[in-house]
C-alpha cells in the first residue's frame, strides 16, 4: 500500500499527525534471535529477517519526512555472541553498505555510522568511509546505524577527547558545558531523539544513547523486531504525540 493510503488511514483514525512528527526517532533492534527460535530456525535467520525489516522501516521513515533515524544494530557487548551469529551480522552489514553506496544519491539518504569502527574489518571500514563521503554531498533523511556502540564508551571517549584538547591548550576546563561536551560525542551536530522505540518486550536502554535520551519519550512493545511494521511505528508515534513533554517543568 502506498504512502498516501497510510497517511489517510492514520489521519482518519485520529492517531498520527504527520505534520507533528518528531525530528529524530531512535530504535533498539531487539528480538531477532527470539523470532527465529520461535520458528525453529537458527538465530542467524532472525538477523536476516530483521535486516529486511530495517530496510522497510528506514525507507518508510524517509517517505514520511523524518529527519533522523538512529538504530542500535550491534553493541560493544554483542561480540560475546556465538561466532557464527556475529559473522552473519557482519555479512549483512557488508551487503547493506554495498547496496547503500549504489542507492544513497538516488534516494537522497545520508548514512552515518556511530561507534568504534576500529573493531571492524578493514573492508567494512573502507565501505563506511565511502558512505560517509557520499553522505557529505546529500541533504536528505539521515539514518544512523550504531555498530560496536556503547553509550558509556561514547561518553568516556568524549571526556578523553575534551581532556586532550585541554592538555593541548585548545580549550580550558571552564569551557565545559553540556553544549560543548555534545560536540565530542558521535552524535555531534544532531538533535537528540525525541522518541525511543524498543521492540522485543524488554524495558531498558541497554547502554544506548545514554546522554542523548535524557528527555526522550520511551515506547516499548512486545512485537519482535522482524515483525515490526508501519502500523507499529504509527502506534509509537501516536503515543508520543499524546504525551505532555514538560522537561522538568509543570507543563
Amino acid at each position: 500500500m502506498n504512502l498516501a493510503f497510510w497517511k489517510k488511514k492514520e489521519h482518519t483514525a485520529g492517531q498520527v499527525d504527520f505534520q507533528r512528527l518528531p525530528r529524530h526517532i531512535a530504535v533498539i533492534l531487539d528480538g531477532n534471535g527470539r523470532w527465529a527460535q520461535r520458528r525453529g530456525l537458527p538465530r542467524t535467520a532472525g538477523h536476516k529477517a530483521g535486516a529486511e525489516t530495517f530496510r522497510a522501516i528506514a525507507t518508510y521513515c524517509r517517505d514520511i519526512g523524518l529527519e533522523y533515524l538512529t538504530v542500535y544494530a550491534f553493541s560493544t557487548e554483542n561480540w560475546k555472541r556465538p561466532k557464527d551469529e556475529v559473522e552473519t551480522i557482519m555479512v549483512l552489514l557488508k551487503r547493506y553498505l554495498l547496496e547503500a553506496i549504489d542507492t544513497m544519491e538516488r534516494d537522497n539518504v545520508r548514512l552515518r555510522f556511530l561507534g568504534d569502527m576500529q573493531a571492524l574489518s578493514q573492508e567494512l571500514r573502507d565501505l563506511v568511509e565511502q558512505c560517509n563521503a557520499i553522505s557529505d554531498r546529500l541533504t536528505g533523511c539521515q539514518c544512523n546505524i550504531c555498530i560496536n556502540y556503547g553509550g558509556r564508551a561514547e561518553i568516556a571517549q568524549g571526556a578523553r577527547r575534551f581532556a586532550e584538547d585541554c592538555a593541548a591548550g585548545v580549550v580550558k576546563p571552564d569551557d565545559l558545558t553540556e553544549e560543548t561536551f555534545e560536540k565530542y560525542l558521535y552524535s555531534a551536530g544532531m538533535p537528540s531523539p525525541e522518541l525511543l522505540i524498543r521492540p522485543g518486550g524488554e524495558q531498558r536502554l541497554s547502554n544506548f544513547l545514554l546522554w542523548q535520551c535524557a528527555y526522550a519519550e520511551f515506547y516499548f512493545t512486545d512485537v519482535l523486531w522482524p515483525d515490526f511494521s508501519k502500523e507499529e511505528l504509527h502506534r509509537a508515534i501516536a503515543a508520543y504525540q499524546r504525551r505532555n513533554r514538560r522537561f522538568g517543568g509543570v507543563g
